[in-house]
């Protein structure tokens, strides 16, 4: 009952919110064929951090202190969970598969004062039960015991998050645990030589990396943090209703109708503030955004959602994407000189599909690239022949001009596979012989 007084009370804080903040509607999709006019160009960001960016190739589309590592709490499960993952696609975990929760992590998750279902020691849960507690109610006694499950120990399950992230480009991570809480909340589970205040710490833009990296490698996940109620163990001693911490899901308290939100992650402590890792869908353009360190003056504060939404908001209303097919040019890498070929140049085309934005007082024509050609074709930059037909010789480094934000990793350019379209067949020897009497002179 508490809590469906509090989402009303949330409800109505938000919608005043959007009336006296006067938020701009949203545009219909468009196809950048020439400069159009500009919208409101600025996010007044009330969070210590924020990013936006494309939920497939990285590009940077709105940031602020986004390298600043800060706590992110329970957005920490996103990493867990793409381990999870990761274990069950490879076969070490199956989703019916039944884990024994041992007592130390039974007394985490019996903590009334944290977000939990109420596990006990000794009882076993399938792993589809305790990864759906842990991404729609942000059940920290559930996230550890599937850590466990993937490592063997909470300990073991800490040193692979943490390769797991520098896999993923993470670049300045501290982690002690799989859920987000403090050493000293998950008690055993901690360590021993570690202050009890400190929590796992990690950038907007690493969080933003980690997104889009789940997203892309398993978009099922998003068939879970859409889910706005859920039973745990419905009919048994241990059952609970779960409501998912995200208010901008489609019915909830924050959700705002011109943005179609279905994930992903919140996250709360005293040190983070209220954090939130967001992603919408709009006319097929997926974004995710972070917020960190948002207002959080009690449980019913939207001010992480409300945060969100301006950033979403800006996005979709003074951008426009420029999509790419596979076989298509672009400009800069339409041909590729050719070092002993019969032709002197070959055509190139992209290998895969791409979308990039622009800003609305942007045309198409300033988007362009660069050839990066594979080790085993370079000869002086050149494309050393014989090439067979459609095979993949590189990858087109396609940037913006003026883009002052790049892409995440701190790169200027989004790489996508160049092909060649027609088989680049090696000149004989008296023409290569030819060409080099010629080039002396």
């Amino acid at each position: 009952m508490m809590k469906r007084v509090r989402q009303m009370v949330i409800g109505l804080v938000t919608a005043v919110t959007l009336i006296t903040g006067g938020i701009s509607s949203l545009g219909a999709p468009v196809t950048a064929q020439a400069a159009s006019q500009q919208t409101s160009t600025t996010v007044n960001l009330k969070a210590k951090a924020g990013i936006a960016v494309d939920a497939k190739t990285g590009q940077i589309l709105y940031s602020k202190n986004a390298d600043q590592k800060l706590p992110v709490a329970s957005m920490t499960k996103l990493l867990s969970i793409y381990m999870v993952l990761d274990a069950i696609h490879a076969g070490k975990l199956k989703w019916d598969q039944k884990i024994t929760i041992n007592k130390d992590i039974a007394k985490v998750a019996q903590d009334t004062n944290l977000s939990n279902v109420p596990l006990r020691a000794g009882h076993k849960y399938t792993v589809k039960a305790l990864y759906q507690a842990s991404l729609i109610y942000s059940a920290n006694g559930a996230v550890e015991a599937l850590g466990s499950a993937v490592a063997g120990s909470p300990h073991a399950f800490v040193t692979q998050m943490k390769a797991q992230a520098k896999k993923l480009g993470m670049t300045d991570v501290e982690i002690y645990n799989a859920c987000g809480l403090t050493n000293k909340q998950v008690g055993k589970l901690g360590y021993s030589n570690v202050k009890g205040s400190a929590e796992n710490q990690w950038s907007a833009a690493d969080q933003a990396k980690l997104a889009v990296a789940l997203l892309d490698k398993y978009p099922e996940v998003l068939q879970t943090t859409n889910i706005k109620k859920m039973w745990f163990e419905k009919g048994t001693n241990d059952a609970t209703k779960m409501e998912n911490w995200n208010w901008m899901l489609k019915g909830l308290s924050a959700a705002y109708s011109k943005l179609h939100v279905d994930g992903l992650k919140t996250g709360t402590s005293d040190a983070a503030g209220a954090n939130f890792t967001g992603t919408a869908n709009n006319d097929g353009n997926r974004i995710v955004t972070v917020v960190l360190h948002a207002a959080h003056k009690s449980e019913t504060d939207p001010s992480r959602f409300q945060q969100t939404q301006k950033m979403m908001s800006y996005v979709y209303n003074n951008f426009k994407t420029v999509s790419y097919q596979a076989g298509d040019q672009v400009k800069g890498a339409k041909t590729v000189t050719t070092h002993d070929a019969k032709a002197k140049t070959a055509k190139t085309v992209l290998g895969q599909d791409v979308k990039l934005w622009i800003r609305n007082d942007q045309i198409a024509s300033n988007i362009s690239a660069k050839t990066q050609l594979k080790a085993k074709y370079n000869e002086k930059d050149q494309l050393e022949a014989p090439v067979a037909k459609d095979a993949t010789i590189g990858t087109a480094n396609i940037s913006l001009k003026g883009d002052q934000l790049g892409f995440l990793g701190n790169t200027k350019t989004t790489k996508v596979p160049l092909k060649v379209t027609q088989a680049v067949e090696k000149a004989n020897f008296f023409v290569r012989i030819w060409r080099s009497i010629v080039a002396l002179f």
